[in-house]
């Protein structure tokens, strides 16, 4: 007999939570972290692709990253964990050149595809800027190195080498604790930042982060595929605000009030209902001007909360707000255009439908 479908997704959802567990653990509590903004490769594919993996339209929208996920999916499950211990600061003995994006082949194979020359996805950056690099445990850093490949290094069709590398930025110590605050969830440690500079330089090229942490011989290594020419910081995301920020112990749930970016609309309808759980639908309807991407954000009445999306990338902050973004295949839509999402849920017995609000970026 097939298996139902809510199940299956469920089966899914299982053996992902069960790989993320393994294979942390055999990754060790370190440190933990990678380079967020411009995203090394394999952040920047967990994060579009993480909580719709198995979407066949990665395949022609981020290749890249299809064949990524295809080779090794942990290695984005494990977006944290690309280190070498023991290095005493000899990084190119450590690394040999055309593996330099893998940390040598680090924790065997796992990491390897992140070496394929090809059309990674790129974040448009000017000449002078500041990369964000994210550290879970907030061990700090002896330091960071950034580095930006030379002229006349092609990403799509060459592996990276050291030889390919300039220096482009770096810091002092920063101690633990130290660092910015980020407003994402998922990246609950320090954030460090790094000034690169890269004069004169236009078109596409490939950042090579190192950061030294600070607790004991450990260094991690992040490939970020940038193109030149842009204005400002990389790719800032559309700012999502809450307006008035509620209490814990607030008694009514507020519509949340974002910061406007355009004209939409978002229905929600449960699909099927069981014992402690649910499947519902979300649409989307854009207003009267082609977009680039679409947040919806509401408060459960009922205590419900997530535990699996499609078609969106679903958060909850620790006020209660949930917020959906769109995926990388679907946020992009024309005038009076629409889309969906559906997620699982877990419910206690009430199970009633959220009040929606939807916002639009340029």
């Amino acid at each position: 007999m097939p298996i139902p479908k809510v199940l299956r997704r469920l089966l899914l959802t299982a053996a992902a939570a069960v790989l993320v567990l393994t294979t942390g653990l055999a990754d060790g509590a370190f440190a933990h972290g990678s380079a967020v903004n411009p995203s090394s490769r394999n952040y920047g594919c967990w994060k579009r692709w993480g909580s719709d993996f198995q979407n066949p339209a990665m395949a022609t929208q981020d290749p890249m990253c299809w064949q990524a996920w295809q080779a090794d999916s942990t290695a984005m499950w494990n977006w944290n964990g690309l280190y070498r211990e023991n290095v005493q600061g000899n990084h190119q003995a450590a690394i040999p050149d055309g593996t330099l994006c893998s940390a040598g082949n680090t924790g065997g194979t796992r990491y390897s595809a992140l070496d394929t020359p090809g059309a990674w996805v790129a974040q448009t950056v000017p000449t002078a800027f500041t990369l964000r690099m994210h550290d879970q445990a907030q061990h700090g850093a002896d330091y960071l190195l950034t580095y930006v490949t030379k002229p006349g290094f092609n990403p799509l069709t060459q592996r990276l080498a050291w030889g390919d590398l300039q220096l482009a930025g770096q810091t002092g110590v920063i101690p633990p604790g130290g660092g910015e605050t980020e407003s994402d969830p998922v990246l609950n440690g320090k954030t460090y930042t790094v000034n690169v500079s890269a004069p004169g330089r236009s078109g596409r090229a490939v950042l090579y982060t190192i950061w030294k942490a600070s607790h004991a011989d450990q260094v991690y290594y992040f490939c970020s595929d940038v193109v030149f020419g842009g204005s400002g910081n990389p790719n800032p995301s559309p700012s999502l605000t809450l307006t008035p920020t509620p209490s814990p112990s607030a008694t009514a749930n507020p519509t949340p009030t974002l910061n406007p970016g355009g004209a939409c609309t978002a229905t929600y309808a449960v699909t099927s209902q069981w014992n402690g759980g649910f499947q519902a639908d979300v649409k989307i309807v854009n207003g009267g001007s082609a977009v680039k991407g679409w947040s919806v954000a509401w408060y459960w009445a009922n205590g419900q909360t997530v535990t699996q999306s499609w078609g969106a990338t679903v958060t909850t902050n620790a006020n209660g707000l949930t917020v959906a973004r769109n995926a990388a295949y679907n946020g992009t839509l024309p005038a009076n255009g629409s889309t969906s999402f559906g997620l699982i849920g877990t419910s206690t017995g009430t199970n009633t439908s959220p009040t929606l609000s939807c916002t639009t970026s340029a």
